[in-house]
Formats: C-alpha cells, structure tokens, sequence
C-alpha cells in the first residue's frame, strides 16, 4: 500500500508544463499553492490597514490581480490522483472566496443602495471570512511538514478531508453572505422602483452568486 504521504506531495511538488513559443515553462505548484494562501493573508491584512473604504478596496484589488495567476495556473494542473485532487481543490476554494469578495464588493462600491459605513461592514464581513478560510488552509499545509511525518494515511486523509468540508463551508457561506447582501439592494431598488439598475449591476443570471 503506497504512503499516503505521496498523495499529498504531489499536488505541491508535481511539476506542470505549458508550451509556449516551442519552449516548456515549468511551474511549481509548492509556490502556486503558497502564492494563494499568501495573496489571500495579504487581502486580509490590506482590508484592516486602510480607514477609507474606497481607497481600501483599490489596494485590495490589486493584491488581489497580483495573485490570480497562482489561482488560474494550479487550477489548470490536470490527471491529478483522487487524494492529491482534494488538495487542490481546498487551496483553490480559498482562491475563489478571494474572487468572490473582489468582484462582488467591487460592484456594492458603485451601488447607491448602501451607504459609507454599510459599505465597510460588509467589507470587513468578506475580510473576516477569508481570513478564517486561510487559517484552515495553514492547518493544510502543516501536514507535509516534518513536524506532521508522524501520522499515517487515515489520520492524514482525515486532516483533508475536515480542512476540505470546513473551507467548503465558508466558501458556501461567502457565497450566500454575497447573495443576501445584494437581497438587501434589490429590496431597497423596489421601493424606488429601480430594480433594473441593481440587476444589470450584479450581471446576469450566469454571473450571480446569488
């Protein structure tokens, strides 16, 4: 039976190649997975740096373009075993919690319907649950280290699999914290009878995370 261990490694240590004018870039995932979980602290601590809330976004936004090409190449990392897969995934849920704040609270600062201080606590409420996801993401990549060679392949497999849940779940509560924040919008663009503008704010149906 191989060393779960392996599984593990290979989702931060297997080289990925791409061709690009003839040539082979090799990119290592160990950074690619580091580079996420770094970008993601960083939007944290931008988040609770800054007093204005637009200024506060503007560098948040662009931590945040600084570090997606660490999320869009380990999400093209492909032929992956199961186990080292659900590795994958975990980082790149918490790559896309990222997203989700960016894109969506970039659109709340142009939406009339909240006001300054509505705008920061929302802010803040996005920055508090990605930092709890990239604490869950330390708890990840502590399993690789050689504090954790101690364990065997179930109690490394339940490490996964409980990171993998818990950070599933903060990325379904980011989505839904999302939704219920842009409800808050809409119901306001009713009595105005401006829905319209909230809607082509938000984007279409395939856009939404509500």
């Amino acid at each position: 039976m191989k060393n779960f261990i392996i599984t593990v490694v290979m989702v931060l240590t297997v080289a990925i190649t791409e061709k690009v004018q003839a040539q082979w870039v090799v990119t290592d995932p160990t950074n690619l997975a580091s580079g996420i979980l770094n970008s993601a602290n960083e939007i944290v601590q931008t988040s609770s740096t800054v007093s204005n809330v637009v200024k506060n976004f503007n560098e948040v936004k662009k931590v945040y373009e600084q570090g997606k090409e660490y999320y869009d190449k380990l999400k093209a990392v492909n032929n992956l075993v199961k186990d080292a897969r659900k590795v994958q995934q975990t980082v790149l849920l918490v790559g896309d919690v990222s997203s989700i704040y960016v894109n969506n609270f970039g659109k709340m600062l142009n939406d009339k319907n909240f006001s300054a201080d509505e705008l920061m606590a929302i802010g803040n409420g996005y920055a508090a649950l990605l930092n709890e996801s990239t604490e869950l993401l330390k708890d990840l990549k502590q399993i690789v280290t050689s504090s954790s060679l101690s364990l065997n392949d179930k109690e490394r497999m339940e490490i996964i699999d409980r990171v993998y849940k818990e950070v599933k779940e903060y990325h379904n509560l980011v989505r839904y914290y999302t939704s219920k924040n842009i409800s808050v919008s809409i119901l306001r663009a009713k009595k105005q009878n401006n829905t319209k503008r909230v809607m082509e704010l938000y984007g279409t149906a395939g856009q939404k995370y509500w």
